[in-house]
């Protein structure tokens, strides 16, 4: 059973930079497309970015292209979100998700293993 388990939320001014962690335990992430999801108070929740080694395809939200980065650490079965440049409508929980089935170049899929959420502020 895979577990995810994400890291590194805090607040910061606009234009800082954070950069999340997701740790996966009881399964390898290379069978899966993972991804960056978050959800901000009173909307719903949004795909960030995802990828998958199984088809190489990478997939990023419009308005975090150029500022965030999906990557994995192979060796510490972690993925990672670097975000810089950022913004106030950034400001939400961000969590980590897998899914065994998906659409390629998309988060849209079942993701049925999900993290329990960091919470990402950007205030002044």
């Amino acid at each position: 059973q895979l577990h995810l388990a994400e890291s590194g939320g805090g607040s910061v001014q606009p234009g800082g930079s954070l950069k999340l962690s997701c740790e996966a335990s009881g399964a390898s992430l290379s069978s899966y497309a993972i991804g960056w999801f978050r959800q901000a108070p009173g909307k719903s929740r949004e795909g960030v970015a995802c990828r998958s080694d199984l088809d190489g395809s990478t997939y990023y939200l419009d308005s975090v292209k150029g500022r965030f980065t999906i990557t994995r650490d192979y060796d510490k079965n972690t993925l990672l979100l670097e975000m810089s440049d950022l913004i106030p409508e950034d400001t939400a929980v961000y969590y980590c998700a897998a899914s065994k089935v998906w659409v390629v170049g998309t988060c849209r899929g079942d993701f049925d293993y999900w993290g329990q959420g960091t919470q990402v502020t950007v205030s002044s």
